[in-house]
This record gives C-alpha cells, sequence and structure tokens, in this order.
C-alpha cells in the first residue's frame, strides 16, 4: 500500500560495507541539522531506556500510549498491521521507515482522524478506541501535520487563539453577553501572545497567516498546538520543507517540550534530526514495525538497513538477475 503522505521526503541513506549500517548524517526534505551548534537543553529522562528490551512491543517503565493489533485495510491492500507498540511518557519517540511504510496512516489511526478495521489504542490505560480527534485534544493529545493548517485569512494572533479549550463564547447564547465570556478571551488571547514569543513570532502576530513561510508555518502549528496544554505531541514530518535555520529552531522547541515534562513522537526522514533529539526509535516498514532502539542501535540494524536499501544492497547482481 502507498502512502502518499509519507512520499514528499525520501530518506537518503549512504551505502557503505554492510557493517557500517545506516550513516546518520544523511538528510532529505532540504537541509541536516548535525552542523549547527545546538542550545543545551536539559533530558530529564536521560538513562530511561538503558534496560529497555530492543524489541518491537517491549515494555516501558511507564507508558503513555499503547496500540495492540491495529490494522487498517484499503480495498484488499494493508497499509497498517501493527502487533505491538508502546510509547514511553516524557520521550522523544522517531517513528522512522521508508516511503509507503505507512507511518502517516499509522498517526491517522492514533489521533482519532482514521478509524482501523482492527485493533486497540489506550491512552493513560483507557481505551480511546472510536474517540473523535477534537475528544482527544480535549484529554491532552494532540497532533500537527505534515502539510500545514492554518486559516490564512485570519491573522496569526487568531489561528492561535482558534487552539485553546473552554472557550465560552463558541457557545452562541454565551456568545450574546460579552461580560461571560470576555475574562476567558483576554486569558487565551495572552497565553497565544506568550507562545508566540517563545516561538519567536510576536512580530507576525497581526499578519495573515497566508502570508507566513513554510517554516513560520510549521511554528505556528506547533505552537498553536500548544494551546490545549496537551501532555502528548504528535508531530507529523515537522522539518519537512524547513530551511536549515528554522530547522534548528524547532529541534530546540522539541527538546523543550521533553523538558517540560511532554512526550512527542514524531514522524521524520532526516536522520541526523533523529539522532539529535530522539531518545527511542520505532521503524515502520509494509506497515508493520520491523525494529525498535536508540538510535545508534537503529542505525546498525541490519533489517532497518534492508528495509531502506534492499536485502542485497551490498552485492553485485549476477547476470541471470540482471536480466
Amino acid at each position: 500500500m502507498t502512502d502518499n503522505s509519507d512520499s514528499t521526503d525520501s530518506a537518503e541513506l549512504e551505502q557503505g560495507d554492510s557493517s557500517s549500517g545506516i550513516v546518520l548524517g544523511a538528510t532529505a526534505g532540504g537541509g541536516g541539522a548535525g552542523s549547527a551548534e545546538m542550545v543545551n537543553i536539559p533530558n530529564p529522562i536521560e538513562g530511561i531506556f538503558d534496560n529497555v528490551d530492543p524489541t518491537p512491543g517491549s515494555k516501558k517503565p511507564d507508558e503513555i500510549l499503547v496500540a495492540k493489533n491495529v490494522v487498517r485495510r484499503f480495498g484488499g491492500l494493508t497499509a497498517v498491521d501493527v502487533a505491538e507498540v508502546r510509547i514511553q511518557r516524557g520521550a522523544i519517540t522517531a517513528l522512522i521507515g521508508p516511503n509507503g511504510a505507512g507511518k502517516t496512516t499509522f498517526f491517522n489511526l492514533l489521533t482519532g482522524f482514521d478509524a482501523p478495521d482492527e485493533g486497540h489504542v489506550e491512552l493513560n490505560g483507557t481505551s480511546i478506541d472510536g474517540v473523535a480527534s477534537h475528544k482527544l485534544a480535549a484529554r491532552g493529545m494532540v497532533r500537527t501535520f505534515q502539510l500545514t493548517k492554518a486559516l490564512s485569512k485570519l491573522t496569526v494572533l487568531d489561528n492561535m487563539k482558534l487552539g485553546a479549550k473552554d472557550q465560552p463564547g463558541e457557545k452562541f447564547l454565551t456568545a450574546l453577553f460579552t461580560p461571560a465570556w470576555r475574562g476567558r478571551e483576554n486569558k487565551v488571547e495572552a497565553q497565544a501572545r506568550a507562545l508566540l514569543d517563545r516561538f519567536n513570532m510576536t512580530h507576525m502576530a497581526d499578519e495573515f497567516a497566508g502570508t507566513l513561510s513554510g517554516g513560520q508555518r510549521k511554528l505556528v502549528e506547533m505552537a498553536r498546538a500548544l494551546m490545549t496544554e496537551p501532555e502528548l505531541v504528535m508531530l507529523d514530518e515537522p522539518m519537512a520543507g524547513v530551511n536549515p535555520a528554522l530547522t534548528q529552531s524547532l529541534l530546540g522547541h522539541v527538546k523543550q517540550l521533553r523538558a517540560e515534562g511532554r512526550t512527542v513522537i514524531f514522524v521524520e526522514h532526516d536522520m541526523d534530526v533523529v539522532r539529535d533529539i530522539s531518545d527511542w526509535v520505532v521503524v515502520m516498514a509494509e506497515g508493520k514495525i520491523i525494529a525498535e532502539g536508540t538510535p545508534d542501535a537503529i542505525a546498525a540494524n541490519q533489517a532497518v538497513v534492508d528495509a531502506y536499501l534492499g536485502s542485497h544492497h551490498d552485492t553485485d547482481l549476477t547476470f541471470e538477475e540482471e536480466e
């Protein structure tokens, strides 16, 4: 099954001898992250994976999200067939895999934007099967998109304010009485301005969202997701199409989410980014989870190398095979 959402960027993996595995530092989607110096942001869960079994579906010390036997079919083709995956609370987990692996489709199933044909998902030990995406956001689970979603004819500040929860002015009768919603509105605006300042976007607050560059839209989308004060943030290719300077800014913001105790799951093709910010990596291929582990372990995992480059990438074809 071809996952079109995964096809925007392709991972460029340097091929050496078979023992070298994936060469971290190869990038896709425009520019890597390895050359620029990053601000030192503390990692509060450093070392938590030291004793975790690096096999698909292994138990984690404190699990926030668990998915079991999740299957999604389109006609006769199976796009996702995940036996089990468990996500550690407070960690940055990367979901990687070649184009068409089913990563974005799996994201959609986890976040309520699509429904699985089979399977079970739990958030904080409670089933979220069949729960709509907006209700999941209210429970603290939000996501961003590979292709940014912004209301281009509204200002950046107004786009931010749309992300806030518990706004009494959204109800018809309450909206008729200004004193009933004005206080909350002022708090929402203050929160939005504080987040724009955090993401260095204050100067764009009153500009139309349609005038933003692709990288600026990524920043605003991540900032808007934080308006819900989530505990689990899911980012679908946050670095795709972003110039190197803004990539550095985004990397710092993702690390800051972890420093605040939030959990981050992100889809990414840039292997340098994966090494830089990930605590744990989950690898998909052909809709299945084929490997889990630390970034360094995954880079040397033969099953992962084969998934990206083919199982015979390091051997010469015979004349008969070429024919």
